[in-house]
């Protein structure tokens, strides 16, 4: 059976160097405590995003820019936390001292580079709304890694591959969510990353036909969740694990057997299907269905189906518009009046959304007012 080497390697913080200059990959684990019992607000992953953009904006401006460009492959990821929470008023609460996890990837060289110079000047916390998490330690998660090695590695592996997905998981497909590990779907999410970063890219029909005809879904335990992701619009994924086996007549094409195995120790690093900058996909190698999955805070759910409730609202009665401009109005409308629902402020949510504060206002009158015309006569 195919597996991806796990490291467990604290960071000295005072080293001359964190990793090899070659490195184009690397996951990083933080260790971080709060101060006081204090709870999570449910978009708290935005906060973390917008956080470490602006610590990597304050040493490379330029890198934060790419970092944020939306129409680019992202070269990072982010995890949730982790840890022992406690569930309270349909929210998840912070214990003062006890240990959560964050983590943090970057899969492309220049990135790679930007969080070693990071590192150097880390801060003795994150700022998190209502929420100040002291920095204890960070550990090397996954290896410091370059494509080539892990091409090397693919070609010397074989055997069924296991993965688990440890925040909610999903695809878009035809417009929509697909909350399924569909083998073409998963491979897909990781063959784009590799294209993009990797000096060796592959023909995506070519492979995703070989992905087609010859992975298997030996075994899986599943889940589905939705969740409030990202700066607007809700999420239905998926949580779990899943078995991926290879037909015998896999190996005839040896290049695309070694890529597939490859692919699948890219995976921790990049995360599966999309908005894994705001924690979602995060992915671990083998089985662990066993290990509890990052707690969905209940409001993040209720949040979740209120965005999707309205944003249906506000489509169909803009539905002569049509196109994505329509669809793209209507999820704005549907987080900004949800979030005020919930009782964030404008102020908040025009920062988290990268809104102009007057257009979030504005936006706010619109939906609270097509959601008060709905219920008329």
């Amino acid at each position: 059976m195919a597996r991806s080497r796990k490291s467990n390697q604290a960071i000295d913080l005072s080293a001359r160097s964190f990793w090899p200059k070659s490195t184009e990959l690397v996951g990083m684990e933080f260790t971080i405590r709060s101060p006081t019992d204090c709870a999570l607000y449910p978009q708290y992953t935005i906060g973390l995003h917008a956080w470490f953009l602006d610590q990597i904006r304050q040493l490379d401006p330029e890198l934060s820019a790419y970092l944020h460009d939306g129409e680019s492959e992202k070269s990072f990821s982010l995890s949730g936390l982790s840890g022992q929470f406690v569930s309270h008023s349909q929210t998840l609460q912070l214990l003062a001292g006890q240990p959560y996890r964050w983590g943090v990837s970057g899969f492309s060289k220049p990135t790679v580079e930007g969080l070693a110079r990071w590192l150097r000047q880390l801060p003795d916390e994150i700022s998190l709304k209502n929420a100040p998490l002291q920095i204890d330690s960070v550990r090397l998660a996954q290896p410091p890694m370059t494509y080539t090695k892990l091409l090397r590695q693919g070609k010397q592996a074989s055997g069924s591959v296991s993965l688990s997905f440890t925040s909610p998981t999903s695809f878009r497909r035809k417009g929509h969510h697909l909350p399924l590990p569909w083998p073409r779907n998963v491979f897909h999410s990781y063959l784009r990353r590799w294209n993009h970063f990797a000096s060796k890219p592959a023909d995506p029909d070519a492979f995703l036909a070989w992905v087609d005809d010859y992975v298997m879904i030996q075994r899986h335990q599943l889940e589905s969740v939705k969740v409030a992701a990202g700066k607007r619009g809700s999420v239905t994924g998926f949580v779990g694990a899943v078995t991926y086996g290879l037909d015998r007549r896999a190996a005839d094409q040896p290049e695309f057997q070694a890529l597939f195995y490859a692919l699948t120790q890219l995976a921790p690093y990049c995360g599966t299907g999309h908005k894994t900058p705001f924690g979602l996909g995060e992915t671990q190698p083998g089985w662990q269905s066993d290990r509890a999955a990052p707690e969905v805070p209940s409001m993040q759910q209720v949040l979740a189906e209120r965005i999707d409730e309205l944003t249906k609202l506000f489509a169909a009665q803009r539905k002569r518009q049509g196109g994505s401009r329509a669809k793209d109005t209507a999820e704005k409308w549907a987080t900004i009046l949800a979030r005020r629902e919930q009782g964030d402020s404008l102020q908040d949510i025009s920062d988290e959304m990268q809104l102009p504060y007057e257009t979030a206002k504005t936006y706010s009158k619109l939906a609270r007012r097509a959601a008060q015309e709905s219920h008329s006569p």
